[in-house]
């Protein structure tokens, strides 16, 4: 027996009559007609006859047709219910509230598009026809036109002359980007697949794990190609390409990137889940301009829907409706770039942060990126609720050697170069970044690699070495491509002359247009409301400055006008109207060039002073420029920037003047160290360097300028000589403290909490140093990483093993005995667990501090160097002051995970039990956390999974614990 509901006879029956719309039936029914109009003509005998046949068969064949269609009706609703109404029948729509609707309405607030069909009554909701597969062609095709090219390519002018301009290709050159996280930022909601991944994530494997993301990078370091290449590989997939998919995107990384894997394991892809998610992809600057309403105006998710619809193109327009059923159905991936170059005023970044959390809200199984420059993002007012954040890093050496082969195995053939030649350049290439630290920092970001790799190629093999060098080259050829002239390539392999140069036009000598640029530069950067993004410059002040310079009469506003917007290079059109530099970087070397002439260095010390964030990398790039005509130009620049001592005011009374005073001393010393001015310093210039030094000393000491300034700062101290007694010891006094922790925050390996005695010590006030470290290392020969050598002196040891620690300890004990500054009953050892604890969290009485961190209270970003600060690496030690413990030990959360001499074992802690045996193999406990983990495993009591003691940690921090000491 079926558990089919049987359908109603009538229903079915007018359904069958509702589909007999037969040719025969509608000619016997003319036949009818014809008869009645005029069967007066015809004998009577033949027209009751013709009556007699017609009427018998019409009756015959309509009943016949209504049973096998009742028939067929019925064996429809009894399979599918779902019998079909006549086309042409009108339709009542029923929803379940009984409210009813025509065909294609709403019925009661829902559309009712499927169900069953009784004559002219629909119960339920239609399904949703798929949509015309070839707008969802039109749109992903147009998507990936939008993504597919390789900005700043075209920089080389040999490789892409201008009748055949083709960008790079993305999709052949894409290097695979790292962030500096090595864990979920938000452990709440941390994915299995990361609990305990000590190597980086990549990019793609940030974007799986988060929901929502925010990924920061310095300028030129690759977000924006990040964002384009996974719109790219998302639409390909959708679009079975083979040069643009999910294979090319999850490809594996280089194992440099990777924790060490075995010989016979092959190497993994990046994780991705979510299979090929349609992307909308939005440039937020864009949005600001032609999709937000004025200020002050009511935003919300539906100001972003209505400015991804309107930006679609008239071949996909009519896709916005399948493209926002498939968004809130299915999902989707929304990619926002640029945050950062949103403005501040008029309230228009609270207007963007409103309208993508709206958008975020109402489309729920979407996931979200946006991009930024980190310290731009650092800001309170810019964090989007619920965006974890990821630091892009900066490129490795197998980052960029995989960049490097890939651009000439694609350049290669442009140049006419055959195989073996393409891959011999990028070798050479390859070869002399590798060679010099100049050349692999510049390496590390892409932007800067990608105009590297295109100058080598148009230089045959020559590379300059100074970044400022780098951008003059680089702002030649763009230059040269914006400013020179324009001819065209015929089908008969000759060339047609469209244009002459812009300096042969305006019959101007080509340096005086360059001077103007520098000056427009300045004015633009000087002038521009926010410190992000390039200014705009409007093309009414470009074509009055250009007319300004011009001898030629046959030059009209009107023909500027058309000549400028056919050429792109130095400047770009950007809207109607309006020109802009194609990066931040370039509109700042000009204006170094604009601030190199008559008024340097005053008038560059006046505006740093005045506006650092503003000015900061210009003075840099005017150093580095203003040297290459005289050596002594650093040293003059650093003496108008940092003529006063250091303020003996103390820190938290400072005003805006000793703050600039802080900002110059960092830059000066920059100045210096960048342009190798330290190497060889004369008598005279001795005092310029201590007065910096004492600056820099006293920005660490008291903990000034925001954490990521003030790591440069501690970085700049250490190529400065620190002048800190980096082995200094903090007493612990003898008596009984807090083990563990049993706070939501805590680990299961945590409990239970307990009170362990523990007579007095002394313990390093910070951890060892890789500068003490290296002086082990080279005084007894020792064989060690090599990468445990690298790094700035004063900050805390790495990549050393618990082996190497130890080895570390017994040497230290002698040089500190011939010292005088341990007794000769003293030994330098590693701390237990709980010597490591009790330093961190402080002595207590019974009922005493229970603190989780260091410092009294809830976690503080600005306390400690973890994946919080923004720093993304190793900093300097003790950077973080108001991170000290109670005894005065810094350093105790972040920066590096510390030895300890524990075996791993449960608690209650019993140092009789075996667990400070320091024989075998064992696993031995870690602590304090890292530079690239959160807060939460920074605690007193967090302890770190195990590793063996011959093991060296890689990529998270890990390094040489401090000391303690014991009397025997």
């Amino acid at each position: 027996m079926s558990d089919s509901p049987q359908p109603p006879g009538l229903d079915i029956l007018k359904i069958a009559v509702s589909r007999i719309k037969d040719p025969v039936f509608l000619f016997g029914l003319a036949v009818i007609i014809a008869l009645a109009l005029f069967g007066a003509q015809i004998p009577a005998t033949f027209v009751n006859l013709i009556y007699f046949v017609v009427v018998g068969a019409l009756i015959a064949y309509t009943a016949l047709r209504v049973v096998a269609e009742v028939t067929k009706a019925r064996r429809e609703w009894e399979v599918g219910q779902k019998p079909v109404v006549s086309p042409s029948q009108p339709m009542t729509i029923v929803d379940n509230s009984g409210v009813s609707a025509s065909h294609g309405s709403v019925a009661g607030g829902t559309v009712a598009v499927a169900g069953s069909v009784y004559g002219d009554i629909v119960i339920g909701a239609l399904p949703a026809s798929a949509p015309p597969e070839g707008l969802r062609v039109a749109y992903l095709g147009w998507l990936i036109e939008q993504c597919r090219a390789v900005s700043l390519a075209g920089v080389d002018r040999k490789s892409i002359s201008e009748e055949t301009r083709s960008d790079l290709d993305l999709a052949a050159v894409y290097t695979a980007l790292m962030t500096q996280q090595t864990e979920k930022i938000d452990s709440k909601n941390t994915s299995p697949e990361l609990e305990g991944r000590d190597a980086r994530l990549s990019a793609l494997e940030m974007l799986n794990a988060q929901e929502h993301l925010a990924l920061l990078g310095d300028p030129g370091s690759g977000k924006s190609t990040f964002v384009n290449f996974v719109a790219l590989c998302m639409a390909g997939e959708m679009l079975s390409r083979a040069d643009a998919n999910l294979a090319l995107l999850t490809t594996p990384l280089p194992d440099e990137e990777r924790r060490p894997r075995r010989k016979d394991e092959k190497p993994q892809p990046q994780q991705w889940k979510y299979g090929a998610l349609i992307p909308a992809r939005v440039i937020l600057r864009d949005f600001v301009a032609r999709g937000m309403p004025p200020s002050g105006k009511k935003v919300g998710g539906d100001t972003l829907w209505n400015f991804i619809v309107a930006e679609l193109p008239d071949t996909a327009r009519d896709f916005a409706k399948p493209l926002r059923e498939e968004l809130l159905n299915k999902g989707g991936l929304l990619l926002l770039d640029g945050l950062d170059e949103v403005p501040e005023a008029d309230d228009r970044r609270e207007q963007v942060k409103t309208a993508v959390q709206g958008f975020v809200a109402a489309f729920p199984k979407v996931r979200a990126l946006v991009t930024s420059r980190t310290y731009a993002y650092q800001k309170q007012a810019w964090k989007l609720d619920g965006f974890a954040e990821a630091v892009l890093a900066p490129f490795g050496r197998s980052q960029i050697h995989r960049f490097v082969e890939r651009w000439y195995a694609y350049v290669g053939p442009i140049r006419n170069l055959s195989v073996n030649d393409a891959q011999g350049r990028a070798v050479q290439l390859n070869t002399a970044i590798e060679r010099s630290p100049r050349l692999t920092e510049l390496g590390s970001r892409p932007l800067l690699l990608t105009l590297m790799a295109s100058l080598h190629a148009w230089r045959g093999g020559t590379l300059p070495e100074q970044r400022e060098q780098l951008y003059s080259d680089a702002v030649d050829l763009l230059l040269d491509q914006w400013e020179s002239q324009k001819v065209r390539r015929k089908s008969d392999g000759s060339y047609e002359f469209l244009q002459p140069s812009l300096a042969e036009w305006l019959k101007v000598d080509q340096k005086a247009v360059r001077a103007l640029l520098n000056r427009m530069a300045f004015d633009a950067h000087r002038d521009q409301p926010d410190l992000q993004g390039t200014a705009d410059i409007a093309q009414k002040k470009l074509v009055d400055e250009l007319l300004a310079l011009n001898t030629n009469p046959d030059v009209r506003p009107k023909r500027l006008e058309e000549y400028l917007g056919l050429r792109t290079g130095l400047l770009e059109p950007r809207g109607v109207g309006v020109y802009a530099f194609p990066h931040r970087t370039f509109q700042e070397y000009l204006s170094a060039c604009h601030l190199t002439g008559d008024t340097f260095p005053d008038e560059l010390a006046e505006l740093l002073r005045v506006d650092p964030n503003r000015w900061r990398e210009v003075v840099l790039l005017a150093g580095a420029k203003a040297v290459r005509g005289a050596a002594s130009a650093a040293w003059s620049l650093a003496e108008a920037l940092c003529y006063k001592d250091p303020s003996p005011r103390l820190p938290s009374l400072q005003g805006k003047e000793e703050g600039a005073d802080l900002w110059c001393a960092l830059l000066a010393a920059q100045v210096l160290i960048e342009n190798n001015s330290l190497s060889n310093t004369a008598e005279r210039n001795r005092p310029k360097v201590d007065r910096v030094r004492g600056w820099l000393t006293y920005i660490v000491k008291h903990g000034l300028l925001p954490p990521v300034d003030r790591a440069l700062a501690g970085e700049a101290l250490s190529v400065m000589d620190d002048p800190r007694d980096l082995e200094e010891l903090a007493p612990v006094p003898a008596g009984p403290f807090w083990m563990g922790s049993e706070t939501e925050e805590s680990f299961d390996d945590e409990r239970p909490q307990h009170q362990v005695a523990l007579p007095d010590y002394r313990i390093g006030k910070y951890p060892v140093t890789v500068g003490l470290w290296k002086r082990f290392v080279a005084e007894r020969s020792y064989q060690c990483d090599p990468d445990s050598l690298e790094g700035f002196d004063n900050h805390p040891a790495h990549d050393v093993s618990w082996r190497d620690a130890r080895a570390f300890c017994d040497w230290l004990t002698g040089e500190w005995r011939k010292a005088g500054k341990i007794g000769a009953n003293e030994v330098a050892r590693l701390p237990t667990e709980a010597e490591w604890e009790k330093a961190a969290r402080g002595p207590s009485a019974s009922s005493g501090d229970k603190r989780e961190w260091p410092w009294e209270g809830e976690f503080d970003a600005n306390n400690a160097n973890t994946s919080e600060s923004g720093i993304g690496r190793t900093c300097a030690v003790g950077l973080f002051p108001s991170g000290a413990s109670p005894n005065g030990c810094l350093d105790m959360s972040g920066n590096v995970w510390e030895w300890t001499q524990s075996k791993r074992e449960k608690y209650p802690y019993d140092a009789k039990d075996g667990r400070e045996e320091l024989t075998g193999n064992d696993s031995r406990v870690l602590r304090g956390g890292a530079f690239g983990r959160s807060g939460r495993v920074a605690r007193c009591a967090s302890r770190l999974p195990p590793r063996l003691s011959s093991q060296r940690l890689r990529f998270s921090g890990g390094g040489l614990p401090r000391l303690s000491l014991l009397n025997l």
